[in-house]
Parts: C-alpha cells; sequence; structure tokens
C-alpha cells in the first residue's frame, strides 16, 4: 500500500551530488542517471480504487508515473496526457497494463483548450466514465532575471500550468458523480518561491487559490478538490531545465538531505482519491521533506 521506509529516511532514494545530464526539455525519464523510483518493485495495492477511472496529466513520467501505477494497483484504470514523450509514456502504459488495468495514452499540448476537451471526451469513450482527476503536468524554465523572460514564455507557462487546469476541471465536472475527486499538484514554490523561478512559482501560487475556490463549487455536486504540494522530486523536469550545478546537488539543502522519489508522493495522490479522505476538501497537502509550506 505504502512505500518502504528504512530507519534512516536520508538512505531511501538517490543522493545528491548526481553525474552531469542535460537534456532538452521536457526531458525523458529513461535517459536519466539514477533512474527515478516510481514504485514499481515497493507500492502493493489493496482495491481501494477498483472500478474507478483516472485522467493524469504528465503522466508519462515522474510523480505522474508513479500515480499511474498506484491508482492501477489499487484498481483504477487511467489515461495518461503527455506532450510528446512517447518512449516514457508506453512505459507508464506497461506499468499499468501489468497491473491488470485499463491504460490509454494520449499525447498533445494541454495549454490548447480545445485538446483538454478532447482528454476528457476520449476517457468518457474509453472508460465509460470518470471518477479522478490529477492535474499534475507543468512547465518550468529558469532564469536569473525577469528581464530575461518573453511575453510570450510567461503566457504560455500560465496556459500551460493554471489555465490548463481551468479547462480540464470545467470539461471533467461535466461527467464527474459525488465521490469524484479533483487533485491538483501546486508546489511548495507557491509559499517559498525562487526568483530563478518566477513564473513557475506563480502559476503555482494561482493553483492554490484556484485549488481553494473550486472546492467550495464543486462540493455542490459532491466532488472534492485538494492540491498536494511537493518539494524536490527526482523528475525529468530537474536535468532538463536547471543549469547542471543546480540539477547535480537537486534537494540537497532540504531537511532531509535529498529529493523525494516519485513512489514517495504516490499514497498521498491514492489517500485524496478514495474515501479514506471524504472530509478533506480545499486543502493543500505538502510533502517537502520538511520544510514548512508558510
Amino acid at each position: 500500500m505504502t512505500t518502504r521506509q528504512p530507519e534512516d529516511p536520508k538512505q531511501q532514494g538517490a543522493q545528491p551530488p548526481f553525474p552531469e545530464q542535460p537534456q532538452q526539455p521536457p526531458g525523458l525519464e529513461s535517459q536519466m542517471t539514477p533512474r527515478p523510483d516510481y514504485g514499481e518493485e515497493s507500492y502493493r495495492g489493496t482495491g481501494r480504487l477498483a472500478g474507478k477511472a483516472a485522467i493524469i496529466t504528465g503522466g508519462d513520467s515522474g510523480i505522474g508515473r508513479a500515480v499511474a501505477l498506484a491508482y492501477a494497483r489499487e484498481g483504477a484504470d487511467v489515461l495518461i496526457a503527455y506532450l510528446n514523450e512517447d518512449s516514457d509514456a508506453q512505459e507508464t502504459c506497461r506499468a499499468v497494463e501489468e497491473a491488470g488495468q485499463q491504460a490509454v495514452a494520449v499525447p498533445g499540448d494541454i495549454s490548447d483548450e480545445a485538446h483538454c476537451r478532447q482528454i476528457v471526451q476520449r476517457a468518457i469513450e474509453s472508460f465509460g466514465k470518470l471518477d479522478i482527476l490529477v492535474n499534475n503536468a507543468a512547465f518550468q524554465r529558469t532564469y536569473q532575471s525577469i528581464q530575461e523572460i518573453s511575453a510570450q514564455e510567461w503566457e504560455y507557462t500560465f496556459r500551460t500550468n493554471i489555465h490548463a487546469m481551468f479547462f480540464l476541471c470545467k470539461a471533467a465536472l461535466q461527467h464527474m458523480q459525488p465521490g469524484g475527486t479533483i487533485i491538483n499538484v501546486a508546489s511548495i514554490q507557491a509559499y517559498q518561491p525562487s526568483p530563478s523561478l518566477l513564473a513557475y512559482a506563480s502559476t503555482k501560487g494561482a493553483i492554490v487559490t484556484f485549488t481553494k475556490a473550486l472546492a467550495e463549487d464543486a462540493l455542490k455536486q459532491g466532488v472534492r478538490v485538494n492540491a498536494v504540494a511537493p518539494g524536490p522530486v527526482w523528475t525529468p523536469l530537474i536535468p532538463s531545465t536547471l543549469p547542471p550545478e543546480r540539477a547535480a546537488n537537486f534537494g540537497k539543502d532540504s531537511p532531509i538531505g535529498r529529493p523525494a522519489q516519485p513512489a514517495e508522493l504516490a499514497p498521498i495522490f491514492v489517500f485524496l482519491a478514495t474515501q479514506d479522505s471524504s472530509y478533506i476538501a480545499g486543502e493543500v497537502v505538502g510533502v517537502t521533506g520538511g520544510k514548512p509550506l508558510a
């Protein structure tokens, strides 16, 4: 049901510094060293999502892949939406199908509203229903100054990280029944923003507010909306968007002393999707390795 927990948490997962491994964004998990742990050897399901159908954006790798595997091992069919990382998406689908569940992969750019509607429609056509929406996909770049950020990139960051969330939630809520859940992915950057991630951090702050406001609205139809705010997590975004020296020491400054592995986040996404969290709505749950959100 959960990942293994060694006695010393600093011994779980890979430790920085990591070898230099620059990639072109959005990056591929298959080219990372060390490879992220998405729970294939450690996650054990207990059927808590049996019969459910889920959409996970950014489901090809990182947190999205770990959540897809966990949901499948809990009994859910999974649609993964991703940009263009076909080889990573195929690996995620393999893991879902080996768990005995249906996997559907939908490539495309979620910054486009029409594509977001198509994702939801594809889930309805494939599964006959939609119970869970996980808004996980995100775009980020690092810059030394606001002067380096173009207006086009600022707009694209918002369209990918927060506009797409609006598009997907709006489309999904037309089909979700009471008991359905939406889980948005915020970040510690919403609370402790880095100047070099100005655009990304700003969208994550917007996601926190969006989640809290939508939660009250969605409860009118019996759907719960919450958010998860990760700290540093070892995903393809890191080697593909951070300067090599920052990527090499990524997560070293966290209280635990290392970044999280994606598998360590999956259990909270399972919890928020089940009736175990039936009285939780409008909350932001931090998974930060010891750093406070506030």
